[in-house]
C-alpha cells in the first residue's frame, strides 16, 4: 500500500528499456533466469496491466530498478545474490523481472514514491559491495511532474511509456510516415505563396516575429519546438491560457466551465491577446500551416492528437496520458473534424484514444479530407 514502509520509487531506467521487449539473453552472456523472475516481455506486459488498473483506481504504482554493472552480468553468483535479495524483500503482489540486459526491476502496485524509496533503503545493507545502482519512479505522480518540467524522457520512465507493439495501439502503421512526408511536401509547394503572404501580413501589422515558436509534448513526452503563424501580440503573458486550460481539463465531461465560457478544447473565446490578422488566420486555421515543417522534421504527423503544452500535464488525469505518450501528435485529428470546439476535454481525449485504436491509412485520408471541408466552412474555429 501507499504507506508500506518497505517501499520506494525508481527514478531512472536503462536507456535501452524501449528495446527490452525484443531482447533475449544469449547463452554466452551467462544470464541465468531465476525462478519467479519474469522475462522482459512478461514484465512489461505486467507494467501495462498495472498502469490500466492505476488509471481506473487513481492508485500509484512504482518501479524500483537496479542497473547492473558488467561485473554482475558476467558473474552468475552475484546476479543470483541480487535476485535472491529482491525476491526475499518484495511482496507477493509485486512483480520482479528483467527490463533489459543490464536492468532488473520490481513493479510495486499501490506504492507511492516514499514507499518505493524505502524499499531501496532497506536493501542497501544487503546489497553492499554489489556493483549495481538503484533508481525509482512512480506512475503517474512522478511522470506528471516530469512532463511539466520537460524531462519525461528520463530512462526511469521508459517501461511506463512503452505500449503494445500493435500498429493500432501505437497510432502508427507501416506507410504512415511516408504518407505524412508526401502530404506535407505537396501542401508546402501548393500553399507556399499563401504562407508568404500571411507571414508578411503578420509581420507588418504587429511587432514581433511572423512565426510563433512554443515547446510542446510529443511522443513519449519528448519536447519539441512547435510552429504557428503568430496570431497574438508578441511576448504575451500565458497566464490567461494556463488558467483556462486548468479549468477546461478539470471540468472533464461537465459542459459548464464557468458563467461565460463554453467548453472548447484549447480555444479561448474573446481572447484579448489576439491581433486583427491573428483573428482571421485562426478562424480559417491558416495559423496552423507552419506545422507542416514539424511533420517533415518528424516531430508531428498529419493526423493524431494535438500536442499539449507542458504545463497542461499538471492537470491531467492518468488516463489522459495515453493520448500523448504512445503516439506522434498531429496537425488534425478526429476531434477537429467531428467535435471541433464543441466538445469537452474528456470527449476530446476519448476521440484521440479512438483514433489510436482504429488508426489506418483509410482513416487518416478520411480525416484529412474532412479537415479541408471543416476549414472551408470555418466550422468551430476561432
Amino acid at each position: 500500500m501507499d504507506g508500506d514502509p518497505r517501499y520506494g520509487a525508481p527514478e531512472t531506467l536503462d536507456g535501452q528499456a524501449a528495446a527490452a521487449q525484443n531482447w533475449v539473453p544469449q547463452p554466452h552472456q551467462h544470464w541465468h533466469w531465476h525462478d519467479g523472475t519474469l522475462s522482459p516481455n512478461e514484465f512489461l506486459r505486467d507494467v501495462q496491466r498495472e498502469k490500466r488498473r492505476a488509471e481506473r483506481s487513481n492508485s500509484p504504482i512504482s518501479l524500483v530498478s537496479y542497473r547492473l554493472d558488467d561485473a554482475v552480468i558476467r558473474d552468475p553468483h552475484q546476479l543470483e545474490r541480487l535476485l535472491a535479495a529482491l525476491h526475499g524483500s518484495k511482496r507477493e503482489t509485486d512483480a520482479l523481472g528483467h527490463v533489459s540486459r543490464n536492468t532488473i526491476a520490481v513493479l510495486c502496485p499501490h506504492t507511492n514514491d516514499s514507499g518505493a524509496r524505502s524499499f531501496i533503503r532497506k536493501l542497501e545493507p544487503v546489497l553492499e559491495g554489489l556493483p549495481c545502482s538503484a533508481v525509482a519512479s512512480t506512475y503517474p505522480d512522478d511522470l506528471f511532474d516530469s512532463l511539466a518540467r520537460g524531462s519525461a524522457t528520463d530512462v526511469a520512465f521508459q517501461p511506463f511509456l512503452i505500449s503494445s507493439n500493435s500498429p493500432a495501439a501505437s497510432g502508427e502503421y507501416r506507410l504512415k510516415r511516408w504518407l505524412d512526408v508526401c502530404t506535407a511536401l505537396t501542401l508546402l509547394v501548393l500553399l507556399s505563396p499563401l504562407m508568404l503572404i500571411v507571414a508578411a501580413a503578420v509581420k507588418w501589422t504587429s511587432r514581433g516575429p511572423a512565426i510563433y515558436k512554443q515547446r510542446r509534448l510529443g511522443k513519449d513526452g519528448i519536447q519539441f519546438t512547435f510552429y504557428k503563424f503568430r496570431s497574438m501580440v508578441a511576448n504575451v503573458d500565458d497566464g490567461i491560457h494556463r488558467e483556462f486550460v486548468k479549468r477546461l481539463i478539470r471540468a472533464g465531461d461537465n459542459p459548464a466551465l464557468g458563467e461565460t465560457e463554453e467548453p472548447s478544447a484549447y480555444k479561448l473565446k474573446a481572447d484579448p491577446r489576439i491581433t486583427r490578422v491573428g483573428r482571421l488566420i485562426r478562424m480559417t486555421s491558416i495559423d496552423e500551416l507552419p506545422q507542416l515543417f514539424n511533420v517533415l522534421k518528424g516531430d508531428m504527423s498529419m493526423v493524431g492528437p494535438r500536442p499539449p503544452i507542458p504545463y497542461e500535464a499538471k492537470s491531467y488525469e492518468p488516463w489522459h496520458l495515453r493520448r500523448i505518450l504512445t503516439v506522434r501528435p498531429g496537425i488534425t485529428g478526429l476531434w477537429q473534424v467531428e467535435g471541433r470546439s464543441r466538445v469537452t476535454f474528456s470527449e476530446m481525449v476519448r476521440m484521440d484514444l479512438r483514433y489510436i485504436r482504429d488508426c489506418s491509412p483509410k482513416l487518416d485520408l478520411r480525416i484529412m479530407l474532412k479537415t479541408v471541408l471543416v476549414v472551408i466552412r470555418c466550422d468551430g474555429a476561432g
